[in-house]
């Protein structure tokens, strides 16, 4: 049989498909490169936001652009997804995803050497990263919350502990850690928040919740539906807003931060995040950004009230409401209190290496409702694991592992360690990988690719094209397997690699999925069943990782091969970048 590129060539029209894939690739890559920076028809802020005082009837050709080709790259990544894994397989039936003739043991892996991506392969073992869930789940129940539940949420004693957890393993592996402090502050929703629409009052927790990093004050107003797409994304979307309304927003394939914004400068005086309708989250049209009734966390603070609603009674009044031309009145009440206190991000620097070509492998340490197994602790064992097998192994380039803080409340540790490194050790570090999320019940296999960000356009232009060396890595191991891979639609949103974006450093990062909901289409590829990626599968109503008030993140929300899966293609592209050849770095945003 011919063979291509080391494996048998595949079939003449399978062979033309994974030709076309990777054709579409790299039109994919050089369209967000070349073409949509320069797509704009008119100035806008500095956010990419409508503008106040612009003309309202025009839009930025680029933001639909982009957001066009985020929703055919998730359609026809799947598709290119299934026909690479397809291909890999045909080329090797014989040969088992992960053929080994030896497994070493802990003690073994961690003492030898691992200079090959076998023996780093090897060593990566379902039941030692499940020790690590483990442990972290003993952690959270050592230090339960005010309401009785376990709790390693930034800023409380379970957090703290997590730090020392992993800290430990690190120095008694020979590596030099570090334990970096900086100080939060938050805006928490004190008192009981109040909504009523038309006169109905509707209970918060209950039918409605609090956004994340909302605006405080007292509003009433009426609530206006907004135009165009209904979403609030496009600034088309705006041209027949009132001013002072309350927006109504569908949900979109835009960042919440981008439709809250939007509004903001739109004039709305607060914001209602709508759910998507079950019946569209179950069929092929549905995308990764179909929301769930879960609770909505805004990376930036905002100056308005925002709210999501979570049941289908407020759901349904809105519906009747919208559709009817009711513009009624509604009154929402949310006070807020600024708290501060003191948090940590873990630092572990290998001995090895150049250091002025450093790769960091980072995760974030913190939950956000209670033991946050899958969300990150998951993520952060999978780095935790490969550290501890790579401690004896010299590499090419310096290794860096960090445990960030505060990522579930806006990204803080990582933007806090990544605006005060020097321009000198800014442009030391040639790439980031990222770990959030990695054992996912009811899991997809995606890339975080910084091309599909919601603020791509605020990262310096080395960002995209340099980020790709390591995205390749991800998706080459998991084709390599016969698995298929996508990039994730929403690029690194929400993930603490979006900070090294912004920054000017490449980086991509792995991740498989939480909340709601998946597709049919995501079903196709990766089995599994519609609705929640976790908590209680199959349904739709949000999972368990943003959902507040149900605490069920815990050891029971994890599945451990997909664990081992994710963690080892996450090795893979470790091994890879820590021996690549960078170029000489860009110059970084901070100069």
């Amino acid at each position: 049989m011919p063979v291509w590129g080391g494996r048998p060539r595949p079939p003449p029209l399978q062979l033309q498909l994974v030709l076309l894939c990777r054709f579409s690739n790299l039109w994919s890559d050089s369209f967000y490169n070349h073409v949509v920076p320069h797509a704009r028809l008119r100035p806008t802020s500095d956010h990419g936001l409508y503008a106040p005082g612009a003309t309202q009837t025009n839009f930025d050709l680029g933001d639909f652009m982009k957001q066009s080709v985020q929703h055919i790259n998730f359609m026809t990544g799947i598709v290119c997804a299934l026909v690479l894994a397809a291909s890999a397989t045909a080329a090797n039936p014989n040969q088992p995803a992960t053929a080994a003739t030896h497994i070493p043991s802990t003690q073994a892996c961690r003492t030898r050497v691992n200079d090959t991506t076998q023996k780093l392969l090897a060593c990566i073992q379902q039941p030692v990263l499940w020790q690590h869930l483990v442990d972290f789940q003993a952690i959270s129940d050592q230090n339960p919350g005010p309401n009785g539940h376990g709790n390693r949420n930034t800023g409380t004693p379970g957090y703290r502990a997590s730090v020392t957890y992993v800290e430990n393993l690190m120095r008694q592996a020979g590596y030099q850690v570090a334990v970096q402090t900086y100080q939060v502050g938050v805006l928490q929703v004190t008192g009981v928040p109040q909504l009523s629409l038309g006169g109905h009052p509707y209970a918060v927790g209950q039918d409605w919740f609090v956004a994340q990093r909302t605006g405080a004050g007292t509003v009433t107003a009426s609530i206006q539906a907004v135009g165009g797409s209904g979403t609030g994304c496009l600034r088309e979307d705006y041209v027949s807003f009132r001013r002072g309304n309350i927006a109504v927003l569908q949900p979109g394939s835009c960042a919440y931060d981008v439709q809250v914004a939007s509004a903001q400068a739109a004039g709305a005086s607060a914001v209602i995040l709508r759910q998507r309708a079950i019946a569209d989250a179950t069929s092929n049209a549905a995308t990764p950004s179909a929301r769930g009734p879960f609770r909505v966390r805004l990376k930036h603070p905002a100056n308005i009230p925002v709210i999501a609603v979570a049941s289908s009674a407020l759901q349904d009044d809105l519906t009747r409401r919208m559709a009817a031309g009711d513009a009624s009145s509604a009154r929402l009440e949310i006070q807020t209190e600024l708290f501060t206190f003191t948090d940590y991000n873990l630092i572990a620097d290998s001995p090895y290496g150049d250091p002025n070509h450093t790769v960091v492998v980072e995760g974030h340490l913190d939950s956000i409702f209670g033991a946050g197994i899958l969300d990150n602790a998951s993520g952060s064992s999978t780095i935790l694991e490969i550290a501890l097998n790579l401690a004896r192994t010299p590499t090419r380039n310096h290794l860096r592992y960090v445990w960030f803080g505060g990522e579930e409340l806006g990204l803080f540790g990582s933007a806090y360690y990544t605006t005060h490194l020097s321009p000198d050790q800014l442009h030391k570090i040639a790439f980031d990988l990222d770990a959030d999320v990695t054992a996912t019940p009811n899991y997809d296999y995606a890339v975080a690719n910084p091309r599909f960000a919601s603020n791509v356009q605020q990262f310096p232009p080395n960002v995209v094209p340099e980020s790709q060396v390591g995205n390749r890595m991800l998706l080459d191991y998991f084709h390599a397997q016969g698995l298929p891979a996508i990039s994730a639609s929403f690029g690194n949103d929400g993930t603490d690699s979006n900070s090294f974006s912004l920054v000017g450093i490449p980086n991509t990062g792995i991740l498989t999925m939480q909340d709601c909901c998946k597709t049919a289409l995501e079903v196709e590829a990766w089995g599994g069943y519609l609705g929640n990626y976790e908590g209680n599968i199959p349904s739709f109503d949000g999972g368990c990782v943003d959902n507040p008030g149900i605490y069920c993140d815990n050891l029971s929300n994890n599945d451990p091969a997909v664990l081992e899966v994710a963690s080892k293609a996450t090795a893979y592209a470790v091994f890879g970048l820590a021996n690549y050849t960078f170029p000489a770095a860009a110059r970084r945003w901070s100069d």
